[in-house]
């Protein structure tokens, strides 16, 4: 194992802050994972299950069981970890230009294509290595003007290279689920089984650039533009990644971290990264829930201010038309004090929020439905 500190952009006089990250097994060797926790610095669960995720690496290399490589980074965001107002943490948001510290990475397929079309030829391994190599110069070649841009080139350098990316994260009270394209679903549905997800959102371009799809999007996005050309070359989906959302922000417990960082060992087993002391990977259990359009997942709001009480809770399967919370005006007297907050899909209630006290247009909660009905950007602020 390797610990090495990679100083960010220094944005004012006498303040420096340093990303750290963990490198398990030699760095060529493949297929390499990359795993990180706590982009948005206020989610915890992540940070937890990534200490005990480097305990186990280090006993797997130590057992010479690492046929690829790992690269951890148990805390990818110093930037938001020292935002605080009035003793609260702020770790969403960048101070300085309000950006979502989960948006806004830069298109490599955009970037690279140029510079690739005419290089892809018949072999699919090639093809590969020559696009990594482009995105990987494309990166040391980007100079970032601010600490938030000089963060965003040094995840996407340590990850671009990747076969696998996990984003660690969690939402405010929820489930355990996990957000990724639908073109990553089938080497990725091992990893919901393991960690017993209870909803899967998929899409294709789910729009705002955000970290998972930037490197897993850049492959299919230059394969559609290859056969757009009219070049019948291959180009494989080399790079599967997710956002993993574990539970609520208030669920950081060993035990839990625990089992996650050991479903993610056995991901790893499945995916060739880890070899099996047992000599196979240990079988996977029944796939929890369906996956389902991100296109599909309703957000509930309420139309008026008030205290919230839910009705049903995270994990529940509910109906269309199902009362899910109630909103509570104390200040009227008559029967429009209390406002139903109705669902409009059916599927499974898997995240709601954390404040009981709710204004008009406020988000409450997250369906995810079979059936597609939204466009657009799908992710929320």
């Amino acid at each position: 194992m390797k610990r090495i500190e990679h100083p960010l952009l220094a944005q004012s006089l006498g303040s420096q802050k340093s990303l750290v990250c963990f490198q398990f097994g030699e760095p060529d060797a493949r297929p390499k994972a990359y795993i990180q926790a706590s982009l948005h610095a206020e989610e915890l669960p992540g940070m937890l299950v990534a200490h005990h995720l480097r305990t186990r690496l280090q006993r797997a290399q130590d057992d010479g069981r690492l046929q690829g490589q790992v690269v951890l980074v148990p805390a990818a965001n110093p930037i938001g970890l020292a935002q605080r107002v009035d003793h609260h943490a702020q770790g969403r948001f960048e101070f300085g230009t309000s950006e979502n510290f989960n948006r806004h990475y830069p298109d490599l397929a955009e970037a690279v294509w140029p510079g690739i079309k005419t290089r892809m030829g018949s072999d699919a391994a090639a093809n590969i290595a020559e696009v990594r190599a482009a995105m990987g110069a494309w990166l040391e070649q980007w100079q970032p003007s601010t600490e938030l841009e000089s963060l965003r080139r040094r995840l996407m350098l340590l990850s671009h290279d990747a076969d696998l990316v996990l984003d660690l994260h969690c939402d405010c009270e929820s489930v355990l689920h996990m957000y990724c394209e639908d073109t990553c679903w089938p080497a990725l549905e091992p990893l919901a089984r393991l960690l017993d997800c209870r909803a899967v959102l998929l899409a294709r371009d789910s729009g705002g650039g955000p970290f998972d799809e930037r490197l897993s999007g850049v492959w299919w996005q230059l394969h559609d533009r290859l056969t757009a050309a009219g070049l019948d070359v291959p180009l494989p989906q080399a790079c599967a990644s997710t956002t993993v959302e574990l539970r609520g922000e208030g669920e950081v417990s060993h035990s839990l971290a625990l089992n996650d960082s050991q479903a993610i060992m056995a991901f790893m087993e499945h995916a060739g990264v880890i070899g099996s002391g047992a000599g196979e990977a240990p079988a996977l259990p029944t796939l929890a829930c369906l996956a389902t359009p991100l296109a599909g997942s309703q957000t509930l709001r309420s139309s008026r201010p008030g205290v919230l009480v839910y009705l049903a809770h995270p994990g529940d399967t509910v109906v269309e038309g199902q009362v899910i919370a109630e909103v509570i005006d104390p200040t009227t007297a008559d029967q429009s004090s209390v406002h139903e907050v109705k669902a409009g899909v059916a599927g499974i209630l898997y995240a709601v929020i954390r404040q009981r006290y709710v204004m008009a247009g406020d988000e409450i909660g997250k369906i995810a439905g079979a059936r597609p009905f939204r466009t657009g950007d799908l992710l929320g602020a």
